[in-house]
């Protein structure tokens, strides 16, 4: 595997853009977050970050932003040292960093957030235009006068890479922005960042998907246990050779369908019809979308973020009224919105934020575990709860899903993005549900932790479950679902069996092309 040092970034006498030698960050409870890195980031450079969930890449990148003071090391900019004491201090240098967890202000629209921090008084309809333009130019269409609460998780990462291209900045650092884009919207961004390191701008690329960061990186450095494992040239890399550095061992990436034992049977587990369902804004969400699940099946629902998923996914598990239409789990029809009604019918639920949606951040893992439980025995005698059983209750699955933490009072805000998933499949999963409501379940997590979720996903298919995969990423579809139907501006515009899914296909459908689809109505149903 070709390998560089650190000086190969200065070839030809330019300094780099950013050389970083031996940054150690440490937290209280002698938690060594980053340990001794070197990075060197070249001028016109895309640099991918590679590492799994924990291995000090957002420490790093909060070291490079202001946001963190290194404990030992040094920063320089173009050959010149530098300290930043806060983020401001690392914006006047050049850089812009699009979070993974987003920094937005909710009450506020979308071309306030994005001129958040600027000064001079700028009219709102020149901010609003400036935002289309944006957006316009850089393929990340969004309307600049909804608020953030109003947007899917996938629109709200749009704001966030448009509020760094907003800033012209040199050294732009993007951690996972392509996790709610198409393929087609992906390499659109890849075209973008071509372009900024075209002028002379340099990008730190952090990614799980090992195939995109083959197809736009330059060189790679790969973080294990806060410690370098190394800086490659791309060109010539194998994905499970950049895998195996990044969690020391051979993992499955998911390019292949996940093994399964089992077929989908005839037996109908979730049954939805012309379901009908208005936005946070009141347009139309839901435009009579009707879908089948199998038990022992998995079907796939794709689309580009902010075309029904995320309603269709609340209407479902009882969080949104719908308009109209019905929903129906194990035989059981669904009256009004009523989460609790739908768990008790036996839907489990996966939502897309699964650290405020599907978990309570303050609690600890052993009270998340029994959020759904703790009414019934043997969590509970009458009114009285059983804190032995929940803590007892709390090792068990903690070992099962392999949810690694100091123990179950640990609180889950502190876990990394993969054992707060495990956390949430664990106690879902435990309940025995019919059917399996995932949406976007491994956005965001590391290699290892993707795999995890995915085989888990497949046992429970195995296991009689019937899974409602929703997702925007054509990877996490392709490998899991027996059948995957197509979602654009509220409706089901296709549903194809995996056999005979094309990429290319799905994501023309995804942008609402159907000009290659014959004239036969789509349906959720076999």
């Amino acid at each position: 595997m070709p390998e560089t040092t650190t000086n190969d970034a200065s070839a030809g006498g330019r300094p780099p853009a950013l050389a970083a030698r031996r940054i150690t960050k440490r937290f209280p409870g002698g938690v060594v977050a980053n340990e001794a890195v070197d990075l060197d980031v070249a001028p016109g450079e895309i640099h991918a970050l590679l590492g799994e969930n924990g291995a000090g890449k957002s420490t790093l990148s909060n070291c490079f932003t202001g946001l963190y003071r290194p404990d030992e090391g040094t920063l320089a900019v173009d050959g010149v040292p530098v300290e930043f004491h806060s983020p401001g201090d690392a914006i006047v240098s050049g850089f812009g960093l699009v979070h993974q967890h987003f920094r937005l202000v909710e009450p506020f629209t979308v071309a306030e957030n994005v001129l958040l921090g600027e000064h001079g008084r700028i009219r709102r309809s020149e901010a609003e235009a400036r935002v289309a333009e944006l957006g316009d130019r850089y393929g990340l269409e969004v309307d600049p006068s909804a608020r953030i609460w109003q947007l899917s998780v996938g629109q709200q990462q749009r704001v966030e890479i448009i509020k760094a291209l907003s800033c012209e900045a040199k050294l732009l650092i993007l951690d996972e922005p392509t996790a709610v884009l198409t393929p087609q919207e992906a390499e659109s961004l890849f075209e973008v960042l071509r372009r900024m390191t075209a002028e002379g701008r340099s990008v730190i690329f952090i990614s799980h998907k090992l195939d995109e960061v083959r197809a736009v990186a330059d060189r790679v450095t790969v973080l294990r246990g806060g410690r370098s494992e190394g800086t490659h040239v791309v060109a010539g890399t194998a994905s499970r050779d950049l895998a195996r550095l990044m969690v020391g061992r051979d993992i499955d990436l998911g390019t292949g369908p996940v093994p399964r034992q089992q077929r989908p049977t005839a037996a109908v587990v979730l049954r939805v019809e012309d379901l009908r369902a208005t936005g946070d804004r009141g347009e139309t969400a839901l435009d009579g979308v009707t879908l089948d699940v199998r038990a022992h099946e998995v079907l796939g629902v794709c689309g580009v973020s902010g075309n029904g998923q995320r309603e269709l996914a609340e209407v479902i598990a009882g969080m949104r009224a719908r308009t109209a239409g019905t929903v129906e789990v194990a035989g059981t029809v669904l009256t009004g919105a009523d989460p609790r009604a739908a768990h008790t019918a036996g839907l489990g639920h996966i939502p897309e934020d699964r650290l405020h949606t599907g978990l309570s951040p303050s609690l600890s893992i052993e009270d998340n575990l029994a959020l759904t439980a703790y009414r019934r025995p043997p969590l509970s005698r009458g009114p009285f709860l059983r804190r032995t059983r929940f803590r007892a209750r709390a090792i068990e699955l903690m070992e099962r899903y392999d949810v690694r933490a100091p123990g179950p009072t640990t609180p889950t805000r502190v876990l990394s993005g993969g054992n707060v998933q495990k956390v949430l499949l664990a106690r879902e999963l435990s309940s025995d549900p019919k059917v399996l409501l995932a949406a976007s379940p491994t956005r965001g997590l590391d290699v290892g932790a993707i795999e995890t979720v995915r085989t888990l996903l497949a046992e429970a298919a195995d296991r009689g479950v019937g899974v409602l995969l929703l997702s925007e990423d054509l990877d996490e579809i392709l490998s899991l679902s027996d059948r995957i139907a197509v979602i654009y501006e509220g409706r089901i515009l296709a549903v194809v069996d995996r056999a005979d899914a094309d990429v290319e296909e799905l994501g023309l459908l995804m942008g609402g092309d159907v000009s290659h689809l014959s004239a036969t109505p789509a349906r959720g149903s076999a």
